[in-house]
Protein backbone atom coordinates (compact mmCIF):
# COMPACT_ATOMS: atom_id res chain seq x y z
CA UNK A 1 0.00 0.00 0.00
CA UNK A 2 0.95 3.64 -0.96
CA UNK A 3 2.30 5.51 2.11
CA UNK A 4 1.65 9.02 1.63
CA UNK A 5 3.52 12.08 3.37
CA UNK A 6 1.64 15.10 4.79
CA UNK A 7 3.39 17.34 1.89
CA UNK A 8 2.31 14.15 -1.19
CA UNK A 9 -1.28 14.52 0.22
CA UNK A 10 -1.30 18.20 0.43
CA UNK A 11 -0.25 18.38 -2.88
CA UNK A 12 -2.33 16.18 -4.37
CA UNK A 13 -5.81 18.26 -2.37
CA UNK A 14 -4.31 21.47 -3.42
CA UNK A 15 -4.57 20.46 -7.39
CA UNK A 16 -7.68 18.90 -7.10
CA UNK A 17 -8.81 22.05 -5.69
CA UNK A 18 -6.91 24.68 -7.61
CA UNK A 19 -7.95 22.27 -11.11
CA UNK A 20 -12.26 22.27 -9.96
CA UNK A 21 -11.83 26.16 -8.88
CA UNK A 22 -9.87 26.92 -12.51
CA UNK A 23 -12.34 24.61 -14.27
CA UNK A 24 -15.32 26.29 -12.88
CA UNK A 25 -14.63 29.80 -12.84
CA UNK A 26 -13.69 29.26 -16.92
CA UNK A 27 -16.46 27.59 -17.75
CA UNK A 28 -19.14 30.75 -17.99
CA UNK A 29 -16.11 32.13 -20.45
CA UNK A 30 -16.20 29.02 -22.25
CA UNK A 31 -20.04 28.86 -22.87
CA UNK A 32 -19.89 32.09 -24.60
CA UNK A 33 -16.53 31.64 -26.66
CA UNK A 34 -17.83 28.03 -27.18
CA UNK A 35 -21.22 29.46 -28.99
CA UNK A 36 -20.21 32.45 -30.44
CA UNK A 37 -17.29 30.72 -32.56
CA UNK A 38 -20.43 27.73 -33.14
CA UNK A 39 -23.23 30.40 -34.28
CA UNK A 40 -22.00 33.80 -35.11
CA UNK A 41 -20.94 35.35 -37.67
CA UNK A 42 -18.77 38.98 -36.92
CA UNK A 43 -15.53 40.81 -38.07
CA UNK A 44 -12.58 38.69 -36.07
CA UNK A 45 -13.93 35.70 -35.75
CA UNK A 46 -10.73 34.00 -36.31
CA UNK A 47 -9.16 36.29 -34.90
CA UNK A 48 -11.29 35.14 -31.74
CA UNK A 49 -10.95 31.50 -32.67
CA UNK A 50 -6.83 32.03 -32.69
CA UNK A 51 -6.60 33.53 -29.21
CA UNK A 52 -9.33 31.20 -27.77
CA UNK A 53 -6.53 28.27 -29.24
CA UNK A 54 -3.29 30.37 -28.37
CA UNK A 55 -2.20 28.53 -25.15
CA UNK A 56 -2.22 25.40 -26.96
CA UNK A 57 0.82 26.12 -29.36
CA UNK A 58 2.60 29.05 -26.82
CA UNK A 59 5.05 27.31 -24.81
CA UNK A 60 3.42 27.06 -21.41
CA UNK A 61 6.27 29.50 -19.83
CA UNK A 62 5.83 32.15 -22.22
CA UNK A 63 1.60 31.51 -21.09
CA UNK A 64 2.94 32.17 -17.26
CA UNK A 65 5.11 35.12 -18.18
CA UNK A 66 2.31 36.70 -19.60
CA UNK A 67 -0.03 35.94 -17.14
CA UNK A 68 2.80 37.42 -14.53
CA UNK A 69 3.22 40.67 -16.74
CA UNK A 70 -0.57 41.19 -16.52
CA UNK A 71 -1.86 39.68 -13.83
CA UNK A 72 0.87 40.63 -11.10
CA UNK A 73 0.78 43.12 -8.42
CA UNK A 74 2.41 45.57 -10.81
CA UNK A 75 0.85 44.36 -13.79
CA UNK A 76 -2.26 46.63 -15.18
CA UNK A 77 -4.61 44.02 -14.04
CA UNK A 78 -3.25 42.47 -11.26
CA UNK A 79 -2.40 46.32 -9.62
CA UNK A 80 -6.44 47.36 -10.67
CA UNK A 81 -7.63 44.08 -9.09
CA UNK A 82 -5.73 44.35 -5.73
CA UNK A 83 -6.25 47.62 -5.01
CA UNK A 84 -9.82 47.54 -5.83
CA UNK A 85 -10.70 44.48 -4.48
CA UNK A 86 -8.32 42.93 -2.59
CA UNK A 87 -7.78 40.26 -5.11
CA UNK A 88 -4.39 39.27 -5.62
CA UNK A 89 -3.11 35.53 -7.90
CA UNK A 90 0.63 36.18 -8.14
CA UNK A 91 2.51 33.61 -5.87
CA UNK A 92 -1.30 32.66 -4.55
CA UNK A 93 -3.01 29.07 -4.96
CA UNK A 94 -5.73 31.75 -7.20
CA UNK A 95 -2.73 32.35 -9.34
CA UNK A 96 -2.69 28.69 -9.49
CA UNK A 97 -6.01 28.59 -10.41
CA UNK A 98 -6.21 30.56 -13.30
CA UNK A 99 -3.21 29.64 -15.04
CA UNK A 100 -4.92 25.97 -15.05
CA UNK A 101 -8.17 27.93 -16.53
CA UNK A 102 -5.94 29.57 -19.17
CA UNK A 103 -4.39 26.55 -20.05
CA UNK A 104 -7.72 24.42 -20.25
CA UNK A 105 -9.89 26.91 -21.55
CA UNK A 106 -8.80 25.63 -25.42
CA UNK A 107 -9.70 21.89 -25.03
CA UNK A 108 -12.75 23.17 -23.11
CA UNK A 109 -14.21 25.20 -25.85
CA UNK A 110 -13.25 23.06 -28.56
CA UNK A 111 -15.40 20.07 -27.19
CA UNK A 112 -18.53 22.63 -26.13
CA UNK A 113 -18.44 24.23 -29.97
CA UNK A 114 -17.81 20.57 -31.61
CA UNK A 115 -21.49 20.05 -29.15
CA UNK A 116 -23.25 23.01 -30.60
CA UNK A 117 -22.33 22.62 -34.21
CA UNK A 118 -23.60 19.12 -34.17
CA UNK A 119 -27.04 20.37 -32.90
CA UNK A 120 -30.22 19.90 -34.54
CA UNK A 121 -31.01 23.59 -35.22
CA UNK A 122 -34.34 22.49 -35.94
CA UNK A 123 -34.98 21.77 -32.39
CA UNK A 124 -34.54 25.36 -31.18
CA UNK A 125 -36.71 26.78 -34.01
CA UNK A 126 -39.35 24.17 -32.79
CA UNK A 127 -39.49 25.71 -29.57
CA UNK A 128 -39.18 29.59 -31.00
CA UNK A 129 -42.31 28.47 -32.63
CA UNK A 130 -43.68 27.24 -30.04
CA UNK A 131 -43.43 31.03 -28.07
CA UNK A 132 -39.86 30.53 -26.06
CA UNK A 133 -37.53 33.63 -26.77
CA UNK A 134 -33.90 32.85 -26.91
CA UNK A 135 -33.02 32.80 -23.55
CA UNK A 136 -35.66 30.20 -22.56
CA UNK A 137 -34.78 27.97 -25.89
CA UNK A 138 -31.11 28.87 -24.87
CA UNK A 139 -31.62 27.18 -21.36
CA UNK A 140 -34.17 24.86 -21.86
CA UNK A 141 -33.25 23.45 -24.75
CA UNK A 142 -29.75 24.07 -26.15
CA UNK A 143 -28.19 23.49 -22.95
CA UNK A 144 -29.81 20.26 -22.31
CA UNK A 145 -28.59 19.19 -25.70
CA UNK A 146 -25.49 20.35 -25.55
CA UNK A 147 -24.68 19.18 -21.68
CA UNK A 148 -22.44 16.28 -22.61
CA UNK A 149 -20.24 17.90 -24.97
CA UNK A 150 -20.14 20.84 -22.38
CA UNK A 151 -19.29 18.28 -19.20
CA UNK A 152 -16.54 16.27 -22.18
CA UNK A 153 -15.22 19.68 -22.13
CA UNK A 154 -14.92 20.61 -18.50
CA UNK A 155 -12.81 16.80 -18.03
CA UNK A 156 -10.63 17.85 -20.46
CA UNK A 157 -9.96 20.92 -18.73
CA UNK A 158 -9.88 19.42 -15.92
CA UNK A 159 -7.33 17.01 -16.68
CA UNK A 160 -5.12 19.17 -18.27
CA UNK A 161 -5.05 21.74 -15.24
CA UNK A 162 -4.26 18.38 -13.09
CA UNK A 163 -1.08 18.26 -15.35
CA UNK A 164 -0.42 22.13 -15.54
CA UNK A 165 3.06 22.84 -14.85
CA UNK A 166 4.91 25.15 -16.99
CA UNK A 167 2.72 28.25 -16.43
CA UNK A 168 1.91 27.69 -13.07
CA UNK A 169 5.46 27.41 -11.69
CA UNK A 170 6.46 30.85 -13.98
CA UNK A 171 3.44 32.70 -12.64
CA UNK A 172 3.28 32.00 -8.87
CA UNK A 173 6.69 29.74 -7.79
CA UNK A 174 6.58 27.02 -5.77
CA UNK A 175 5.01 27.60 -2.58
CA UNK A 176 4.18 24.72 0.01
CA UNK A 177 0.70 24.25 0.90
CA UNK A 178 0.08 27.53 -0.95
CA UNK A 179 1.12 26.72 -4.82
CA UNK A 180 3.15 23.32 -5.19
CA UNK A 181 0.41 21.48 -6.76
CA UNK A 182 1.07 18.13 -8.54
CA UNK A 183 3.21 18.33 -11.24
CA UNK A 184 5.14 21.05 -9.19
CA UNK A 185 5.57 18.58 -6.30
CA UNK A 186 6.93 15.47 -8.42
CA UNK A 187 9.57 18.32 -10.38
CA UNK A 188 10.51 19.60 -6.79
CA UNK A 189 11.49 15.82 -5.30
CA UNK A 190 13.12 14.70 -8.54
CA UNK A 191 15.46 17.64 -7.42
CA UNK A 192 16.47 16.54 -3.86
CA UNK A 193 18.60 13.10 -2.74
CA UNK A 194 16.09 10.84 -1.56
CA UNK A 195 13.16 12.34 -3.41
CA UNK A 196 12.13 9.11 -5.87
CA UNK A 197 9.91 7.90 -3.90
CA UNK A 198 7.91 10.41 -3.45
CA UNK A 199 7.96 11.19 -7.05
CA UNK A 200 7.18 8.00 -8.15
CA UNK A 201 3.84 7.53 -5.50
CA UNK A 202 2.79 11.12 -7.07
CA UNK A 203 3.46 10.35 -10.48
CA UNK A 204 1.14 6.98 -9.81
CA UNK A 205 -1.61 9.03 -8.65
CA UNK A 206 -1.31 11.60 -11.59
CA UNK A 207 -1.62 8.87 -14.15
CA UNK A 208 -4.39 7.51 -12.46
CA UNK A 209 -6.62 10.52 -12.76
CA UNK A 210 -5.94 11.57 -15.87
CA UNK A 211 -6.64 8.02 -17.01
CA UNK A 212 -9.97 8.43 -15.28
CA UNK A 213 -10.41 12.28 -16.78
CA UNK A 214 -9.79 10.43 -20.41
CA UNK A 215 -12.17 7.00 -19.57
CA UNK A 216 -15.22 9.87 -18.73
CA UNK A 217 -14.48 12.54 -21.44
CA UNK A 218 -14.36 9.38 -24.07
CA UNK A 219 -17.65 7.93 -22.28
CA UNK A 220 -19.33 11.81 -23.06
CA UNK A 221 -18.06 11.86 -26.70
CA UNK A 222 -19.72 8.79 -27.19
CA UNK A 223 -23.05 9.75 -26.05
CA UNK A 224 -22.54 13.22 -27.82
CA UNK A 225 -22.14 10.71 -30.51
CA UNK A 226 -24.96 8.70 -30.01
CA UNK A 227 -27.69 11.57 -29.91
CA UNK A 228 -26.73 13.60 -32.89
CA UNK A 229 -27.71 9.89 -34.72
CA UNK A 230 -23.94 8.74 -35.00
CA UNK A 231 -22.26 5.99 -34.08
CA UNK A 232 -19.32 5.40 -31.31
Amino acid sequence: MLDFSAEEIGAIQLSLWVASIGTAASLPFGLFAAYALARWRFPGKLLLDGFVHLPLVLPPVVTGYLLLILMGRRGPIGSFLDQYFGIVFSFRWTGAALACAVMGFPLMVRAIRLSFEAMDRRLEDAARTLGANGAITFATVTLPLALPGILAGMVLSFAKALGEFGATITFVSNIPGETRTLPVAIYTFTQVPGGDEGAMRLVLVAICLSMLALVVSELLARRVALRIGGTA
